[in-house]
């Protein structure tokens, strides 16, 4: 084989992989220029500068309040009867880095968070890149605190905001399709009484009438006998038979508002021209409700999802505190009396990054559910 005919080999094989790239980037290229694809694109390109200016309010707001944690820690020891003299005081500032100006804080501690080196301290003894730095609270690192808690607070989150959305949007299609009947008043009442009543007043009788029939309060989401080492081991039946009251009390007044919602956005639609139009045609009932009618009510609901999320991570601390709750909201509630800014910080921030995917989910589902949403940029 000469060597022409070599070059001429490679020459075809160089065209051919130049065809073949090409051919995924024009087919990349008109992936994205899909209308619902490019809304996603957007959204999710907006995530990490709302994260970042986020992390600077959540900073700076726990900032407010006069004093630091070493001040409430001096007041602590001095209603023990323990002197801390100046010396001793700004030492301990210095020690935590209280002692810096709050932007240096803060920029040491967003720094920190995103990536610390290999060759530091943290680095050795803990093995992550990401240090949320220390708690002084609880006398350990902010992480090791946090993901105590982390976990089943997202697990508890999650069944009821499931609860409430698969209680309240039957319901509401039941109401809004029987308008003024007997079941449609029955479940307006309810849901006056479900956003009336306060969760921790609702969790006392619940807890009072749990006693009187079972002999036990159900308080807490685990059993004390169920914990060796620090961790929690539980039967899965306990840990659900202990979740009913939290469900109930806590799903009750946001099951309430859903239905409310829904009801009313489901008659706005069922009285429009296009349903009395699909009706004359012939189209069944069953359609015009569920594929039609539901789809544009149910709009303002997905909308809120972000918002539910967060009155559902941290909104319920006071009947956590009732109900002896093993969740995030009264450790957030510890860190905040306290004054321990790193782990009241690091859990709004967990908190705040939530509701921002939970926003981003509810804008996904809303393109999805309605293609008004999704703006193509003038192309149409």
């Amino acid at each position: 084989m000469d060597t022409n005919q070599v070059n001429s080999g490679k020459k075809e094989r160089k065209n051919d992989l130049k065809e073949f790239f090409g051919m995924i980037g024009a087919t990349v290229n008109e992936f994205l220029k899909k209308d619902l694809v490019r809304y996603i694109v957007r959204r999710v390109l907006m995530f990490i500068p709302t994260i970042f200016l986020v992390s600077i309010l959540v900073f700076f707001v726990i900032q407010l309040p006069p004093g630091d944690y070493v001040s409430a820690h001096i007041s602590a020891l001095a209603s023990e009867g323990e002197i801390v003299t100046a010396e001793e005081a700004e030492a301990m500032r210095a020690e935590y880095g209280l002692d810096k100006s709050v932007p240096e804080q803060y920029i040491k501690w967003i720094k920190d968070i995103i990536w610390t080196p290999t060759d530091s301290q943290y680095y050795r003894v803990n093995l992550s890149h990401h240090n949320w730095k220390y708690s002084f609270a609880f006398g350990k690192n902010v992480w090791d605190v946090v993901e105590e808690r982390l976990g089943i607070t997202i697990i508890v989150t999650a069944i009821i905001m499931v609860f409430q959305y698969a209680v309240s949007i039957p319901i509401a299609i039941y109401a809004s399709t029987h308008q003024y009947s007997v079941g449609d008043y029955v479940f307006s009442v309810i849901g006056f009484l479900g956003t009336a009543i306060p969760n921790f007043i609702l969790a006392i009788v619940l807890m009072y009438l749990s006693y009187k029939w079972t002999g036990q309060a159900n308080v807490g989401l685990f059993s004390q006998d169920m914990m060796v080492n620090g961790i929690h081991w539980y039967n899965f039946g306990d840990f659900l038979k202990r979740l009913i009251i939290p469900i109930i009390v806590i799903g009750t007044s946001g099951t309430c508002g859903i239905i409310r919602s829904v009801r009313a956005q489901m008659l706005d639609e069922i009285g429009k021209q296009y349903t009395l139009t699909a009706r004359a045609k012939g189209v069944k009932e069953n359609k015009i409700v569920m594929k039609y009618c539901f789809r544009a009510a149910i709009n303002p609901t997905v909308s809120g999802l972000g918002g539910i999320l967060s009155s559902l991570f941290s909104g319920s601390t006071v009947t956590a505190l009732v109900l002896n709750m093993q969740i995030q909201g009264p450790q957030l509630l510890q860190a905040l009396l306290t004054q321990d800014m790193y782990l009241a910080g690091a859990i709004v921030m967990i908190q705040a990054t939530l509701v921002v995917i939970g926003i981003l989910f509810s804008d996904i589902a809303l393109a999805f559910l309605d293609p008004r949403i999704r703006y193509s940029g003038g192309n149409r």
